[in-house]
């Protein structure tokens, strides 16, 4: 029997009430994350219960029960406030998947913080830009990432810490400060921040097609979302070991890698290292995970190995297995089935939901390629690009459109409420991605209605990539676009008109791609650079990327009559 039961009774008559029943919650009352994700689950009796199996690279392991959490948050929580900082300042977690990450979410939310997790592949420039938009009060980080602090520092005069875990070493420097989590005192009470539901908690940094990267902000009132979710799509049940492989510093590694299993009083394994099968496989034997949320670039990376691979392992703990981030494919789907006995449940969600919309339950028929169906509480549905109305008509492609109002969605993009409310139309909060309805209500991704880069479920945008390398001293314009891709849906393809006196070449092209990977992160990195004497432009001067895109993908390049005549 699956949590949520039969998903048509569950759509009769749903009210979020039913979340907040669950964890004692009335409105008007103190709501914070941080305490509902450990002291909560300890006044349940469970403080003793493992909470997170910490594993890295070299397969050093560390085991923290919830009531670990509980003093470990408190103890972090009492050192920021100790530092001078307050609630409503915005206190960066800039961290490998180390245990502090995790445990330091729930701190920064316990002294009423806003947590903003960046991911630690980012560069300079990618790190500057989204600390600079925050006016980020505080970093925590890892001596391995400092270095790219340091070369940003002098332009950010609001960063006033710097924590580093692990201290040992060097002398540190300016605005800097070691704190060491295992060697600090403990602290067994401290008096959680009284947040209510409309208090900031978490911004979460998204890319788009113009201007640079937007902060979402979500509030404490997310969690009836998160936790409903986790128990129903994920279906974590108190005895289950659960694994999602997402890192933090993206929506799904928060909500999903912390709030829902955290909150559900759920175990999870995290591994901090990259991808690799077998690792995968042996962590899965090792632990007896049984529930796993993943994603479909991995899946795709899994399915290359071949079945046999995962024979050699005892994965029959396996019982439910979720993907996120980007379309699932109806051959990955099948082929789960042949590689676990059990099928991936594909669920779609965005940074700015907060929490799954569409999804496949447990118990719903799964139809491989499609999204599935709406949340119960979500209503969603099509409309029209140009007029916002549902569109009424099956298989017919539109925008995908949500009701705004369940408890996780975004309240505003940070000191952007602009382009905040440009999200709503006709009532409607609009996803930015096309897919069509059948008969049976079933989603079904078609792609994006912008020229956001999906690449192994993580969105990038061009504007970040041109700009960036346009600061190379040999090239004079740039365009960014997806190209299609086997394992990660898109890579980054990259259109460069060089400046005189340079020519393009294999060492050129080279030493562009490696220029933009120090300076905003691996994913930016373009896979490709093809050198062109000009881009496709409007008479405006606008690049058209959408041209370049279609020449790619061997698509129409559709109504031209704004291109500039060369």
């Amino acid at each position: 029997m699956t949590n949520i039961g039969s998903y048509a009774d569950r759509l009769t008559n749903f009210d979020w009430s039913l979340a907040e029943r669950e964890l004692g919650y009335r409105k008007g009352d103190p709501i914070n994350i941080g305490w509902y994700c450990s002291d909560r689950i300890c006044q349940l009796g469970m403080a003793e219960k493992k909470a997170l199996i910490w594993e890295d690279f070299h397969g050093t392991s560390k085991t923290y029960t919830f009531g670990d959490l509980r003093v470990l948050s408190n103890t972090i929580a009492s050192y920021l406030t100790g530092l001078g900082l307050a609630p409503g300042d915005r206190i960066c977690l800039f961290l490998d998947r180390v245990p502090e990450l995790y445990i330091g979410f729930l701190g920064i939310l316990k002294m009423g913080g806003i947590a903003q997790p960046l991911f630690s592949a980012f560069g300079e420039d990618s790190l500057f830009t989204r600390l600079d938009n925050a006016k980020t009060a505080a970093v925590i980080t890892q001596r391995k990432h400092v270095a790219k602090i340091r070369k940003i520092l002098q332009q950010l005069p609001e960063l006033r810490h710097i924590i580093v875990i692990d201290p040992d070493g060097p002398p540190l420097r300016e605005r800097e400060i070691g704190f060491r989590l295992d060697q600090a005192p403990r602290v067994e009470n401290f008096a959680v921040h009284p947040t209510t539901a409309e208090s900031p908690s978490v911004l979460h940094y998204t890319s788009g097609t113009t201007g640079q990267p937007k902060g979402a902000q979500h509030v404490h009132y997310s969690l009836i979302s998160q936790y409903l979710t986790a128990k129903w799509v994920l279906d974590l049940r108190p005895d289950d070991l659960y694994w999602c492989n997402a890192d933090p510093g993206w929506v799904t590694g928060t909500s999903y890698g912390i709030i829902g299993p955290w909150s559900n009083g759920v175990t999870q394994v995290v591994l901090d290292a990259g991808f690799s099968t077998e690792r995968w496989y042996s962590l899965i034997q090792k632990h007896r995970i049984t529930v796993w949320y993943s994603a479909p670039t991995a899946i795709r990376l899994l399915m290359r190995e071949g079945t046999a691979v995962a024979r050699k392992y005892n994965l029959s703990s396996l019982r439910h297995l979720c993907s996120v981030g980007e379309p699932l494919n109806a051959e990955a789907v099948l082929w789960s089935k042949e590689a676990y006995g059990l099928q991936f449940h594909d669920t779609y969600w965005q940074t700015e939901t907060g929490s799954i919309v569409i999804t496949n339950v447990p118990g719903m028929p799964i139809k491989p390629g499609s999204m599935g169906r709406p949340f119960p509480g979500i209503t969603a549905t099509v409309v029209d690009p140009k007029t916002f109305e549902p569109i009424e008509s099956t298989a017919t492609v539109g925008l995908i459109a949500l009701r705004p109002g369940w408890p996780s969605m975004f309240r505003t993009y940070w000191n952007n409420r602009v382009t905040y409310e440009g999200k709503f139309k006709n009532g409607w909060y609009i996803c930015g991605d096309r897919a069509s309805l059948d008969v049976d209500g079933y989603f079904w991704f078609v792609g994006r209605d912008d020229d956001v880069i999906n690449t192994g479920g993580h969105l990038v945008g061009p504007f970040e990539i041109e700009s960036a390398l346009l600061e190379h001293p040999a090239v004079a314009e740039s365009a960014a676009i997806g190209k299609p891709d086997a394992v990660n849906m898109e890579v980054v393809k990259a259109f460069v008109a060089l400046k005189p006196g340079f020519q393009p070449s294999d060492e050129l092209d080279l030493e562009i791609m490696n220029f933009i990977r120090k300076k905003l992160s691996p994913l930016a990195m373009p896979q490709e650079i093809e050198f062109v004497k000009s881009l496709p432009k409007t008479r405006s001067g606008k690049i058209m990327r959408r041209v370049l895109r279609a020449q790619e993908w061997g698509e129409p390049i559709g109504d031209i009559s704004t291109l500039e005549n060369d």
